[in-house]
């Protein structure tokens, strides 16, 4: 509104040219010989004060019907489309959860040479309608947590070919409240060995002992329920003694209450293997999975990962002492029958 006053006055008071007042004022000429041309048609009409008072308070509307994106070209359209049929074919095979999302598609393009943002991506997959998913709104409180206080931790699965074949694999995946640093370990059983591994793995690649664990009810870390009390299994308390940790159980159906490795399990499993799931064995996924993570841990592309690799390192820094390896084994007894056999475990 300003603009159009001054450039008016100039005009009518001062007596500039079009030529200077564009000078003067910074603009275009096009701009100047615009807005001339509706003060002069304003006055000419039968009420001039209505129409110079709509030209001076009307807010300018701009046509952009016409306007095409200039990032967005059709090569670009064509690497969106290969990755969305590439997601076509991980969903109907039944791997879903590692199908890319916006954010990895945006990061695929920009590894690819191309300049594109973020925002055009998402508006572009979002007017296919294939893609088109309703969410409800929801709201999320973040919370704070001393370096090395906590650590959070959960199970997944993955789909991985290996030399070829499909297999189901288990991704035990932790991560700490204070920094969201993460580590992910893949195992073909979910059972109680696998549990106890996980956790040795995970303080002696850290080298050191969080204060507190964070479950959730699973089979592997809470034995049975009594009333409203949970009775954590042997393995658990062994680990706890051992390492010197304590542990705490969240509420049943209440997964947010760690929400830290609830959102890192599916997002170590997406950038992990969304674009690469074929390997020869699984120490060389497992390989492939560390690098992941520590590219992960050293990221800093955003306002909340500013800081992630200084408060990774506080957390570090603030571990308890580790007391070295724990050896993973179950002992059981068994009765042998008059049959000469014995029945194991699962």
């Amino acid at each position: 509104m300003v603009e159009r006053q001054s450039i008016i006055h100039m005009y009518r008071v001062c007596g500039y040219s079009k030529r200077r007042i564009s000078r003067e004022l910074h603009v275009s000429r096009h701009t100047v010989d615009n807005i001339l041309s509706k003060y002069e048609s304003a006055i000419r009409t039968d009420n001039p004060e209505e129409a110079l008072s709509d030209l001076l308070t009307i807010q300018p509307r701009y046509d952009s019907s016409r306007r095409r994106p200039r990032r967005l070209t059709q090569e670009i359209k064509d690497k969106i489309g290969f990755c969305l049929k590439k997601n076509a074919v991980k969903i109907a095979t039944g791997l879903r959860k590692q199908r890319m999302l916006k954010k990895d598609i945006h990061q695929f393009l920009l590894s690819q040479g191309y300049t594109i943002s973020y925002a055009t991506v998402c508006s572009y997959i979002k007017n296919i309608e294939s893609y088109k998913e309703k969410k409800k709104s929801e709201a999320f409180i973040r919370l704070f947590y001393e370096p090395g206080c906590i650590a959070e931790f959960d199970w997944g699965e993955v789909l991985l070919f290996i030399d070829g074949v499909k297999t189901k694999f288990y991704l035990a995946v932790f991560t700490f409240g204070h920094s969201n640093g993460r580590y992910a370990y893949l195992f073909r059983h979910q059972n109680t060995l696998a549990f106890m591994e996980s956790h040795r793995n995970f303080f002696r690649d850290i080298h050191g002992v969080p204060a507190m664990m964070v479950y959730d009810n699973m089979r592997v870390a809470v034995k049975s329920f009594v009333g409203g009390d949970k009775k954590p299994t042997e393995a658990l308390m062994k680990m706890s003694g051992f390492y010197c940790f304590e542990y705490r159980f969240c509420n049943v159906r209440a997964g947010w209450e760690k929400g830290h490795v609830e959102r890192s399990v599916e997002y170590v499993r997406r950038k992990a293997f969304c674009l690469t799931d074929h390997f020869g064995d699984i120490h060389s996924a497992q390989e492939h999975l560390n690098r992941v993570c520590m590219q992960v841990n050293n990221e800093q592309g955003s306002l909340s990962t500013a800081e992630k690799t200084s408060r990774l390192e506080a957390d570090l820094s603030s571990l308890k002492p580790f007391p070295g390896n724990l050896g993973c084994f179950e002992v059981y007894e068994y009765i042998v029958d008059k049959w000469s056999t014995i029945s194991m475990k699962n």
